[in-house]
Order: structure tokens, then C-alpha cells, then sequence
């Protein structure tokens, strides 16, 4: 009788080194101790830093509001505008912190559309960093107009009619800008108030306050963990990463439009919304390194964001980066070869200029800094990516400043030519935008679990059932 043949399950044959990944979540942590971890950082005691980060963001968002205050009892005089240069740093602002929201939803709803499973342990963090830049967004286009209480008005932006049947300009690309934000905002909101669900479901169990346990439970929404809702939840999940996904192309696109179709040198190009998307996401992924680089060192957190995933986050950062470089070389080309005198001195102008000094900064910064990361020593040294991650930040401030800027400064009348100078009004608003965000984002980490506790579960080996640590059965019976 011929003996039987044993087949060697998969999961018994040992992965070759070459193609074994590293694992997403270090030294084979058990379930309970990725709980314990992120979510001690809610429970634990406050600590001192976070006091002194906190008191230090308040003065600023203080700051900031102050500014503002005086702005609108003053008037927008009060800033360093002028004609020709009738925006500057509002609307650069504007789009700066439109832009930064833009890493947000990509990590989340591309990335989870394309099934990228290591975007699991900074998309919490990531997204609500997207809300907390709209937050502050959406503070100077209303603050430029000079009038801001028309604002919330019937018939200046909302288009509800009036006593005097006045309605928006629909034709106007600002008015556009309130619902592509609007739009961007809510269903961020939504996104990431859906995957927290099961998170604050976790931390109204592990509450010990009567307190915390209805706030925590109130927001669950009677999360139980049931079949049925871990179905329900990964449907809705699935519906809001489809609708935030052309909300990545189309927020940014609209933004670019405030320039692309008016007809100045320098902004009337097609090139702008591809351009304006590649540069959001380029500056978002680098405000998430500016945030999770020493939040992973402070908070102990280095088995769960691994050098893997600071890896990832880099080399996207240098593709955009790639993408921003080409488009500043395709705009002088697009210049010269469209023989339009106009627009060729537009932008010999941003490089020759009196502001040459910030376009070259916006080069260095966007062009040549991201390129480092093709070096694996620049992409594992976490003060190196910190320091970059600034860089890029810094280049992409410049970037919206260069194109808005220069391209005002001298118009068709050459008796009208000025130099911008920022005042101190400008220059404090701006810096107290940082406050408003840090504000924000420290309340958030000391309230929430700034890591997806469920997500990160997912991705570990414990949760596969084929693999050993999940509970396959190595070998078998003979």
C-alpha cells in the first residue's frame, strides 16, 4: 500500500530573508500592550512638557486673535498691502495651511483604498492634524476681505437670497473656495470621527471616572464590538475614503483656481492644479514628520511608528518633491516657449528680481532638500528627517508666497511697481496660526488615542489566523 503523502502547509515554510518584511509593529507585542501604550497617553498624568507646550501655544493663538481683533476695529490698512500688491500674506497663509491639510486624507483614504497597511499607526494623528489646518484655513479668507461680518451674511458667501435679492458672484473662484473647504472639512470630520469610534469604545471601557466613561461611551455611540458593527463600521469606513479621495485633487485644484483663472502673468497657467495638489501633499507629509518625529521620541513610541514608517513617509516626500521641481522647471518652459513677453519677464522676474532671494529659498527648500532621501542614512536618522521636514515646510510657505507675491508686485504700469513690506500685524497673525494648531493638536493627544489602537491591532501577526503567532498550527499530524 503506498504511503501517504504529507503536503507542507504554507505557513510551515520559513519566508527567505530577502523577501521577509519588517514587521509593522516591533518585538512581537501582544494586544495589550498596544492599549496600555497609546492609550496611557490620554490616561496617564499630564506631564510637564505638555504644560509648557500648551501655555506657550495659547500666547500665540492669543496672539493671533488679538491680531485679528485689531485688524477688523482698524481695517485691513493695518497690513502691509498696497496696490499693486493687494494680496500677500493672507491668502498665502490661506493656501499654506490648505495645503498642510492635504497629508491627512491621503495617509487615510488613498492609502486605505489602496490597502497600504502601514499607514495604520499615523493616520489618526494625521488626519486630525487636516482638520486643525482648515481650522486655521479658514480664518484669512474671511479676515482679508476687510468686512468680515459680511461673511456670515446671506448673500455675501452663503448663497441664501436676501432682502435685497443680492446673491454671490458663482463666477468667482473665492466663492468656490467655501465649498470645496467646506466640503473638505466635513467629510474629514467625518472620517475621522468614524475610525475613533471603536478607539473611544476602548477608552470608555478602560475609564476609571464616572466622568470619562459617559464622555468617552456618549461618542462610542454603543460600541460593542459585534460582528455586526465591526461590519457596519468598515462599510461606512470603505463609502468615506471613496468620497475623501477626489476630495484630495479637488480642495487644492479649486485653491489653484483663485489663481489659474485670472489673466496676471505668472498665475494664468493650466498648470497650476497638478501642481498645487503635488505641493499640498509634499508640504502635509512634511508637517506630519514635524509632529510624529518627536512625539514618537517623547511618548516612547518607537515600536509602534517604526523607522519603516518614517522610511515610507520620505520617500513620498521626495516623489512630490520630484513632482513640485519638474512644475517650477515647466513653468519657465511653458514661459518662453508661449512667446508671451509678459509672462516670460513674470517669472525672470521671480528668479532676478528684488524678491530673488525668497524664490532661490523656495528652491533650496523644495527642490534640492527632498533629494537628500535617496539616501537611506537621511531617511533612518530621526533628527535629520525632523530637520528636513522643516525645510520643506519653510520652502512651501516661500512657494505660495513667491507666486502670489511676485506676481502682483509689477503689473502692466510700471508707475505703480512697489516692494512689499510685511507689518508686524502680518508678521504675528501668521505666527499665531502655529499657536492656534498646537493648541489643538495638544488638546487632542491629551484627550484621544493619537494612534488608530484598532488599526495598529490589525496589522499585527496576532491578528492573522495563518500565521503562527495568530494561532496556525505549524506541521501537522501524520
Amino acid at each position: 500500500m503506498a504511503h501517504a503523502v504529507h503536503k507542507i502547509p504554507p505557513y510551515a515554510v520559513p519566508t527567505p530573508p530577502e523577501l521577509e518584511r519588517e514587521p509593522l509593529v516591533l518585538n512581537q507585542r501582544p494586544f495589550a500592550w498596544i492599549s496600555d501604550k497609546i492609550a496611557g497617553i490620554a490616561e496617564g498624568k499630564t506631564p510637564t512638557w505638555w504644560w509648557i507646550a500648551l501655555a506657550i501655544s495659547v500666547l500665540g493663538a492669543l496672539t493671533m486673535f488679538g491680531m485679528v481683533a485689531y485688524l477688523i476695529s482698524t481695517g485691513v490698512g493695518v497690513w502691509g498691502l498696497h496696490q499693486p500688491t493687494a494680496w500677500a500674506w493672507d491668502i498665502t497663509n490661506f493656501v499654506f495651511w490648505i495645503g498642510i491639510g492635504h497629508a491627512g486624507t491621503l495617509i487615510s483614504a488613498i492609502l486605505c483604498l489602496l490597502r497600504q497597511r502601514w499607514r495604520t499607526s499615523i493616520n489618526r494623528a494625521a488626519e486630525a492634524m487636516t482638520l486643525f489646518a482648515v481650522v486655521c484655513a479658514g480664518i484669512f479668507p474671511v479676515v482679508h476681505t476687510g468686512r468680515v461680518w459680511y461673511a456670515i451674511m446671506p448673500g455675501f458667501l452663503i448663497p441664501f437670497p436676501n432682502a435685497n435679492a443680492i446673491w454671490p458672484q458663482f463666477r468667482s473662484p473665492l466663492l468656490w473656495d467655501v465649498f470645496a473647504v467646506s466640503t473638505y472639512g466635513t467629510v474629514s470630520l467625518l472620517f475621522w470621527y468614524t475610525g475613533l469610534i471603536p478607539d473611544l469604545a476602548t477608552m470608555r471601557d478602560r475609564a476609571v471616572s464616572k466622568l470619562k466613561k459617559f464622555v468617552y461611551g456618549l461618542f462610542a455611540l454603543g460600541w460593542t464590538g459585534s460582528n455586526r458593527h465591526w461590519s457596519n463600521y468598515e462599510k461606512a469606513y470603505l463609502i468615506l475614503a471613496g468620497l475623501s479621495t477626489p476630495l484630495v485633487l479637488s480642495v487644492h485644484s479649486v485653491v489653484s483656481f483663485d489663481f489659474a483663472v485670472s489673466q496676471v502673468p505668472g498665475w494664468h497657467t493650466t498648470i497650476f492644479p497638478p501642481y498645487f495638489v503635488a505641493g499640498a501633499i509634499f508640504s502635509g507629509f512634511g508637517m506630519v514628520l514635524t509632529l510624529l518625529v518627536p512625539l514618537r521620541s517623547i511618548c516612547k513610541l518607537e515600536d509602534v511608528i517604526t523607522t519603516r514608517h518614517i522610511e515610507l513617509m520620505c520617500k513620498v516626500i521626495l516623489a512630490t518633491g520630484s513632482m513640485v521641481g519638474y512644475a517650477y522647471g515647466m513653468e519657465f518652459f511653458i514661459a518662453w516657449y508661449g512667446g508671451n513677453p509678459y509672462e516670460l519677464y513674470a517669472f525672470q522676474n521671480r528668479a532676478f528680481g528684488p524678491y530673488w532671494w525668497a524664490y532661490w529659498t523656495m528652491i533650496t527648500c523644495n527642490v534640492i532638500s527632498p533629494h537628500l532621501f535617496w539616501f537611506k542614512w537621511c531617511r533612518t536618522r530621526m533628527w535629520f528627517v525632523f530637520l528636513v521636514s522643516i525645510v520643506v515646510n519653510i520652502g512651501m510657505w516661500f512657494e505660495r508666497f513667491v507666486i502670489i507675491v511676485t506676481s502682483l508686485h509689477r503689473d502692466y504700469l510700471p508707475s505703480s511697481w512697489d516692494y512689499f513690506h510685511p507689518t508686524y500685524v502680518d508678521i504675528m497673525t501668521f505666527v499665531g496660526s502655529f499657536g492656534l494648531f498646537c493648541t489643538l493638536f495638544l488638546l487632542f493627544m491629551r484627550f484621544l488615542p493619537i494612534i488608530a489602537i484598532a488599526e495598529v491591532k490589525a496589522v499585527t501577526p496576532q491578528a492573522d489566523p495563518h500565521h503562527p503567532l495568530g494561532g496556525a498550527k505549524i506541521g501537522g499530524a501524520h
